[in-house]
């Protein structure tokens, strides 16, 4: 229930007249409720400043708090910066020092691949000339600079090759006569193993007298058809079959023919022009 207040006037008159009239406010509750707390009320803004002095307090521990996260971050920032930043020169630096490493390395494989050709070469050269009883330096090396190969000698991969050119007949020899003739130069009649070689061949080579003649080659058929020196007997380059009477016979490489087939089989007595044969003295690179 609502509280009802009741307000009284009381006025008293005698003889004594007051300075001022007197009003009396007394407060009576109903309901034989005692009477409101005599003591005077707490204002408002006394109740209220506790309050607001505690929200004060936690603001404030918000704002510092703020501030120290802030702070924490710009020093993180700053730390994480500094580290990246010196990891990155050091990333750096490790590059500069592998890109040197990887150089120096690269050097020193070039340098040990050009000794390593030199030495090659030079055992090449040893080997040649022991070949010789008495090394002919003033032919192979005209004013002490050495040549691959004799005047008048074709360089072809590593090996130099000697067409005879003779027109003269009396100047050709039969198969064996070419052969000593090749081997008093240290060479041998030509061996071909390949296409690339035939082909050299065939372009260093002339047509002459009639299309019986040719050049000798260091093949040679007793039992069977072999090599000079030895070597495999691995490509063919035979004209078409051709009928033959001599027992003994000996290959013939005929200008005028297909390139790739122009091997001949003639006998070892003809006489023709030839083709020698023999290691470079330098080895080519």
């Amino acid at each position: 229930m609502e509280e009802e207040l009741n307000y009284v006037t009381v006025k008293f008159k005698s003889d004594e007249k007051p300075s001022d009239l007197e009003v009396i406010y007394e407060e009576v509750k109903t309901c034989g409720e005692q009477a409101w707390d005599t003591n005077p009320a707490i204002p408002e803004n006394t109740k209220r400043a506790p309050m607001c002095t505690l929200l004060h307090l936690v603001a404030a521990a918000l704002g510092i708090i703020c501030v120290l996260l802030v702070l924490v971050g710009i020093t993180l920032s700053i730390y994480f910066s500094t580290v990246m930043s010196e990891q990155h020169r050091e990333n750096i630096n490790l590059t500069a020092q592998n890109l040197q490493l990887w150089t120096e390395k690269t050097n020193l494989e070039r340098q040990t691949e050009e000794l390593t050709r030199e030495r090659d070469g030079l055992n090449w050269t040893v080997g040649v000339i022991l070949e010789y009883e008495n090394f002919p330096v003033n032919k192979h090396c005209p004013q002490k600079v050495c040549k691959p190969c004799l005047d008048d000698w074709v360089l072809f991969q590593s090996n130099c090759y000697m067409f005879s050119t003779s027109d003269y007949s009396s100047e050709w020899k039969n198969w064996e006569g070419s052969r000593e003739h090749c081997t008093q130069m240290k060479a041998d009649l030509v061996v071909i193993e390949s296409q690339e070689k035939q082909e050299f061949i065939n372009k260093h080579t002339k047509y002459y007298n009639d299309e019986r003649h040719g050049y000798w080659i260091g093949l040679r058929k007793r039992d069977a058809w072999t090599w000079a020196d030895g070597s495999n007997f691995t490509v063919e380059f035979w004209k078409t079959q051709q009928e033959y009477r001599h027992r003994e016979l000996c290959g013939l490489i005929q200008k005028g023919a297909d390139p790739l087939a122009n091997w001949s089989k003639a006998s070892c007595t003809m006489w023709n022009r030839w083709i020698c044969e023999t290691r470079a003295l330098i080895k080519p690179d």
